[in-house]
């Protein structure tokens, strides 16, 4: 029997992001007559959305979202209700730690709840603003009624998901029970480092005013303040005394123009606009050296991921979603938020043998899980979950 899972997914904007993508991917990982996946949305105004996976995007109007006019908010719980009522999940899952998920705990369906985490706020919002005046463990206490909130949610739900084990750690340790780590992947048969192109990385380090001899760093991300890109920038122009470095940064967002002016004392780091293409993406990130990423409040890290897959070494903090990609050998660590620890950690990967180090992360390119993998035993526990409440009624 086809199991629906509906997806009230606050996060979801229509001009892209990580979410966007994510579920995209879940909609064609579905499998006619195994699973339905119904995402619900907020936008402009109700509608549905058929999709070739046989699921369907159920809009619901919603208003704009203050802090970020590119998305919108649940904020209607009858409405909600409503449709929830009228889709008739098998499962629901909420995509967000903050209000939508109350919303759902709320409604009367007899059905299994998951919560997935797609975002990590403590890491993202009060460990960076507080982290120079507060350990970890002192903004817990003063982000106490944060802690309070997740584990109603961890009561209300039947399962919490999150993607990768810093984060799954955390949350257990914060009391939490329901806690299960599904890491994420990569699209299949999409990265390889067999598209690795010298001619394109040539162009790609004239755009940072270099030759070949030097060493391409690669970035990919939004240009938000937890991203750390003015951070990123320092290392690397601390790093490149006396290592001819060059780094290209793809992305775009609310915090451009402060990316921009950090970027402005380096002339060889370069500004580029997302990359739409996949397909370029996937050919940029093999003909690069290594990947550098700032940010430590990934719930997953999926440019480290996608990097791993093209067969590059990767730069990334010792926190969050990232460092779960590192493997020793294969780049580096550094103390995450820190510009001098980055800029050490560069030094030293570029000071040993960064071939050496690339070679090493060709070896283990084809080992890094897809998403397929990831979306087979998502749906396992939720068809667990369902069977489990089936059984018990």
């Amino acid at each position: 029997m086809t199991m629906r899972i509906v997806d009230v997914c606050a996060f979801y904007s229509p001009h892209g992001g990580g979410v966007k993508t994510y579920v995209e991917q879940k909609l064609r990982a579905s499998r006619p007559g195994e699973q339905q996946i119904v995402l619900v949305v907020p936008g402009a105004q109700d509608a549905v959305i058929p999709q070739e996976s046989g699921g369907f995007i159920r809009v619901v109007k919603a208003p704009l979202f203050p802090l970020d006019r590119r998305y919108r908010y649940f904020r209607d719980e009858t409405a909600l209700h409503d449709v929830l009522d009228a889709l008739a999940p098998d499962l629901v899952e909420v995509s967000s730690p903050w209000s939508s998920p109350a919303m759902v705990a709320r409604w009367r369906g007899r059905v299994p709840r998951a919560l997935i985490m797609h975002a990590d706020p403590l890491s993202a919002y009060a460990y960076r603003w507080f982290s120079g005046v507060m350990k970890r463990n002192q903004i817990d206490r003063q982000f106490d009624w944060f802690w309070r909130h997740l584990r109603r949610l961890d009561d209300q739900f039947d399962i919490v998901i999150c993607a990768n084990g810093h984060l799954g750690r955390r949350l257990v340790e914060g009391g939490l029970k329901k806690v299960q780590v599904v890491p994420m992947g990569v699209q299949p048969n999409l990265f390889s480092p067999c598209l690795r192109d010298i001619r394109l990385r040539a162009r790609m380090l004239a755009r940072c005013g270099l030759d070949e001899r030097a060493t391409l760093l690669v970035a990919m991300g939004r240009h938000g303040k937890e991203k750390r890109w003015p951070m990123v920038f320092q290392g690397v122009t601390a790093a490149g005394f006396g290592n001819p470095v060059g780094l290209i940064l793809f992305g775009d967002g609310r915090s451009r123009a402060s990316v921009v002016r950090a970027a402005a004392h380096n002339p060889h780091i370069h500004l580029a606009a997302p990359v739409s293409d996949r397909h370029m993406l996937a050919s940029i990130l093999a003909s690069s050296d290594a990947l550098v990423h700032g940010c430590e409040a990934e719930t997953f890290c999926m440019a480290a991921a996608e990097a791993r897959a093209s067969g590059l070494p990767i730069v990334v903090p010792n926190y969050g979603g990232a460092a779960d990609q590192f493997v020793p050998g294969q780049g580096a660590l550094f103390t995450a938020g820190s510009a001098a620890s980055l800029a050490d950690a560069l030094r030293h990967f570029l000071a040993g043998n960064v071939f050496g180090a690339r070679e090493a992360a060709v070896a283990q390119a084809d080992s890094i899980p897809s998403m397929d993998m990831h979306f087979q035993r998502l749906f396992s526990l939720y068809l667990q979950q369902r069977d489990r409440i089936s059984n018990a009624a």
